[in-house]
C-alpha cells in the first residue's frame, strides 16, 4: 500500500503537532506518524509544563530567538483557544555572593534576548512577595506561566484536522530513501504502509536521530550524537508555599531544582539532572535526599518526608556530560543540500515554549 502526500511529519509530540499544523493552515497536504498509540506521550508528556520568558539562552541562540518569540505567539494562542493556563510570574532566587553575580549574568542575556520585563529584587523585596523564601536576590518574571499541554495539543491536532491533515498513530517510521523528487518512507503499524512526500520533517523528539540514520541517501555524519538526560520529579505534600513559581539560578545541566506546580495547585519539585545510558522513566526515591538539600538553600521550611517520587522525563541532550549547554539543532536544506527535508535534533527546554514559533520557521525552511 502506498500513499502519495505532499508533507510527512514524523513525531507528534507538542512541536511536531505544531509544524503539522502550520503547515496545513499555509495550504500543504499533511499526515502525521506516530509511533506510540497516543499523541504527546513521552517529552511533551514528561516536562514541567511551564511557559518560560527566554531568560537563560545564549544571544543569538534559536533557544533563545524562538523561546521569546514562541511566549508571545503561546500566550495568544492559548487566550483566544481557551486552554487552560496560568500566568503566574516566577522567581529565579540568588542564594549565595556567587549566585548574585550568576543572577546578573542572566538579567543580561534576557535583554539581549529581547526578553526586557524583569524585575531585579533584593532578598527583603523577594521576601515580601513570598514569606517562606530565603534569598539575597532574585528576578521576577511576570511573562513566566503554566499551561495545560495536553489540551494545547488536542487543540493544534484540531485545527490539523480542521485543514485537512491527520494522524496516523502506532505508526513508527522504519525506513526511508532520499529519491530525485522527493521522499519514500516505509511506515509500520497495523497496516504498514509506503508514503512518498515531498516534504519530509523528522520532529522524532528522542528517536530523531536513529529515524535520520535510516534513511538511505542521507549523510549519517550530519547526525550529532544524542545524550540521555533525565529530570526526575517529586511531589510536595502538603501546602503550596509559594503562589509564584521559584528556580534556583541556571547551571549547565537544567534550570535547578525549581519549584513549580500544576493548574490543580499540586507543588512539586523537579527536575533534577541524571544522565542515562538508556530510557527508562523509574524515580529512585534515595534521589529525594539531594533534593531537600538543594530546596532548603531557598525554602529551608521544607519538612522531611514532604517529597514523594511523582515522575521523570527524559531530555535529549546534545551535549556530553560536563560539556556546555548545547542550542536546537534544526538542519534544513542549507546545511544537508537535500530539498524538503528537516531534521530537529536536542528539541528539550524549552520546546514547548517554542513550539508556535518552531512550526513557523520549519515551515519556512520547506
Amino acid at each position: 500500500m502506498t500513499e502519495k502526500i505532499e508533507c510527512l511529519v514524523i513525531g507528534a509530540g507538542v512541536v511536531g503537532l505544531a509544524i503539522a499544523r502550520t503547515l496545513a493552515l499555509r495550504g500543504h497536504d499533511v499526515i502525521v506518524v506516530e509511533a506510540e498509540p497516543a499523541i504527546g506521550t513521552i517529552t511533551s508528556a514528561r516536562n514541567s509544563e511551564v511557559i518560560h520568558a527566554g531568560l537563560y539562552y545564549p544571544p543569538g541562540s534559536l533557544k533563545g530567538q524562538l523561546c521569546v518569540q514562541g511566549n508571545a505567539l503561546l500566550y495568544d494562542y492559548v487566550e483566544h483557544s481557551g486552554i487552560n493556563h496560568q500566568r503566574c510570574g516566577k522567581l529565579v532566587v540568588a542564594t549565595s555572593d556567587d549566585e548574585v553575580a550568576v543572577l546578573k549574568g542572566v538579567v543580561g542575556k534576557a535583554a539581549a534576548n529581547g526578553c526586557t520585563k524583569l524585575d531585579w529584587l533584593e532578598g527583603p523585596e523577594a521576601r515580601a512577595l513570598e514569606p517562606e523564601l530565603t534569598c539575597l536576590a532574585a528576578l521576577s518574571s511576570p511573562t513566566t506561566g503554566i499551561i495545560d499541554t495536553h489540551g494545547f495539543m488536542l487543540s493544534l491536532l484540531g485545527e490539523l484536522e480542521a485543514h485537512g491533515g491527520w494522524v496516523a498513530l502506532s505508526s513508527p517510521a522504519l525506513s526511508g530513501e532520499v529519491r530525485k523528487d522527493g521522499f519514500l518512507m516505509t511506515i509500520g503499524g497495523t497496516e504498514p504502509m509506503d508514503i512518498e512526500c515531498t516534504t519530509l520533517i523528522n520532529s522524532a523528539g528522542l528517536d530523531a536521530q536513529a529515524v535520520a540514520g535510516r534513511i538511505k541517501g542521507f549523510d549519517p555524519h550530519l547526525i550529532p550524537k544524542r545524550h540521555l538526560c533525565k529530570g526526575n520529579y517529586f511531589s510536595l505534600s502538603g501546602r503550596a508555599p509559594f503562589s509564584r513559581l521559584v528556580y534556583p539560578v541556571p547551571g549547565t545541566a537544567s534550570l535547578g531544582c525549581h519549584y513549580t506546580r500544576d493548574l490543580g495547585g499540586q507543588g512539586r519539585f523537579g527536575p533534577d539532572a541524571e544522565w542515562v545510558e538508556a530510557i527508562n522513566y523509574d524515580v529512585d526515591a534515595r534521589r529525594a535526599d539531594a533534593f531537600y538539600a538543594e530546596i532548603r538553600r531557598y525554602w529551608p521550611g521544607l519538612k522531611d518526608g514532604a517529597l514523594t517520587p511523582a515522575y521523570s522525563g527524559m531530555r535529549p541532550k546534545l551535549q556530553a556530560p560536563g560539556e556546555g549547554t548545547q542550542d536546537f539543532s534544526i538542519q534544513g536544506p542549507a546545511v544537508h543540500g537535500i530539498k524538503g527535508l528537516v531534521n530537529l535534533y536536542g528539541i528539550e527546554s524549552p520546546g514547548l515554549t517554542s513550539s508556535l514559533a518552531i512550526g513557523a520557521y520549519v515551515a519556512d525552511m520547506v
